[in-house]
């Protein structure tokens, strides 16, 4: 009796373990959304590149000086202090 009902048990335990991994999970199913979700976010304007008309609204001056601007960016900059707080020490 107790040798039919330990076997009954470890059947429907492995049972469980295999139905519990036979379908997709929730990762599985979405796996890649948020990523084309996004792309599609960021998208302003699909049909952008059908339009040949040059792009207006900046002037020379105005062109210039953000280029400038992102040009320094790139400079050599000094770096930031760095600081190092000593804890203690090894005991050597």
């Amino acid at each position: 009796m107790k040798k039919t009902i330990a076997i009954i048990a470890v059947l429907s335990f492995s049972t469980g373990l295999l139905i519990s991994c036979a379908g997709p999970t929730r990762v599985e199913t979405d796996y890649g959304t948020s990523y084309k979700l996004q792309k599609m976010n960021q998208i302003a304007n699909p049909e952008a590149e059908k339009n040949l008309k040059p792009v207006e609204g900046l002037d020379n001056r105005a062109t210039a000086a953000a280029v400038n601007k992102y040009h320094k960016e790139f400079e050599k900059q000094e770096k930031a202090p760095s600081y190092i707080f000593n804890l203690g020490t090894t005991g050597k």
